[in-house]
């Protein structure tokens, strides 16, 4: 695998002759068993008390990484092309000691673990100057990629700034250029005004369906303050049991409506990054604003959700976000199906 950059996008992308991964094992590596130490993690969290000799939350080195860690980039031309090796990182973040414990069924002290441990890893991989940008996300369900059966997410660093990013960071930027104001922070009064696209709200976070959604039951999930840095906000902050809260009942909401998800948080990229044009963000801090984008995969009984590279959704942002609303807020039965409307 290497990465290529398309000259018309400017994106990085993976581009390679994919071997079969490792088979699957009989029995889950993730869950801890009596007598057997298993693979060694990146980092653990205890649960409980920092001195508990359980855990919470455990980071793997993913067993067939898009990314590693060793060298560095060698970008190259070819002919008018670019490239450059797969040098990054790629974890599993495994949720829960409890194989079958998702986020929406834990309680939100394990949720904010889950929380803390993506913030300390973005924080520790910010540290190498070699990587730009550090991805969490969350792929649930067969038709998103889920690739375990353990409860997890994953975590990729890279070296470049991944596209939808870009885009984001430079409207951003333009934003606050013209108004001096964030634009997300703009969007949170507009909504909070509006009420029609609110999905719940506490003293410091809102979920949302956006003005303009991607595909249906699409929702976000930020502070009502400012901060642009996600782990330097969660790390010092006493709001993080609040902030998990809310996500562990959106996404109890979110699963009675769907079978599968992506989840995705966005934060500032690392702006110690060597080799980097991050320097021309220079109102980041000011202009950014950390949080989660979450976007369901529901069956294609309409059309398709890009037509023509335009994206389509066949449902408004106002009645997602009613339905939601009107969703139970805590987990289904483990045998309920999901009520795709």
């Amino acid at each position: 695998m290497e990465l290529r950059k398309d000259p018309l996008t400017r994106s990085w992308i993976l581009v390679g002759d994919l071997e079969s991964g490792p088979a699957q094992p009989a029995e889950c590596p993730y869950c801890p068993r009596p007598g057997e130490a298993g693979p060694p993690p990146i980092f653990s969290m205890p649960a409980g008390d920092p001195g508990s000799a359980h855990w919470g939350t455990r980071v793997f080195a993913h067993p067939d990484p898009l990314y590693r860690i060793e060298g560095d980039a060698q970008r190259a031309g070819v002919g008018m092309y670019d490239r450059m090796r797969t040098v990054g990182a790629h974890e599993i973040i495994i949720e829960n000691p409890d194989h079958n414990r998702p986020l929406w069924v834990a309680s939100d002290e394990e949720v904010e673990r889950v929380m803390l441990t993506w913030a300390r890893r973005i924080e520790d991989l910010k540290r190498d100057p070699r990587f730009r940008y550090i991805c969490v996300f969350k792929n649930y369900g067969a038709e998103a990629g889920e690739e375990i059966a353990h409860t997890y997410s994953e975590l990729t660093a890279t070296t470049f700034i991944p596209r939808r990013l870009v885009y984001e960071l430079r409207a951003c930027s333009d934003y606050y250029q013209m108004k001096e104001r964030c634009v997300f922070c703009d969007i949170l009064r507009q909504e909070e005004r509006q009420e029609t696209r609110l999905i719940e709200q506490t003293p410091n976070f809102l979920a949302l369906c956006p003005f303009a959604p991607r595909v249906p039951y699409e929702f976000w999930l930020l502070p009502r303050y400012h901060h642009a840095s996600y782990e330097g906000d969660v790390l010092r902050s006493p709001l993080v049991r609040e902030a998990a809260g809310l996500l562990r009942r959106s996404l109890a909401r979110l699963v009675r409506l769907t079978e599968a998800f992506h989840l995705v948080l966005h934060t500032i990229p690392n702006t110690t990054a060597r080799l980097t044009q991050d320097a021309k963000w220079v109102t980041l801090h000011d202009d950014y604003h950390w949080h989660f984008e979450v976007l369901p995969l529901v069956p294609k009984r309409v059309k398709s959700y890009s037509i023509k590279e335009v994206y389509f959704c066949p449902l408004s942002p106002e009645r997602a976000a009613a339905l939601l609303r009107e969703a139970p807020s805590t987990a289904a039965p483990r045998d309920a199906q999901p009520d795709i409307r």
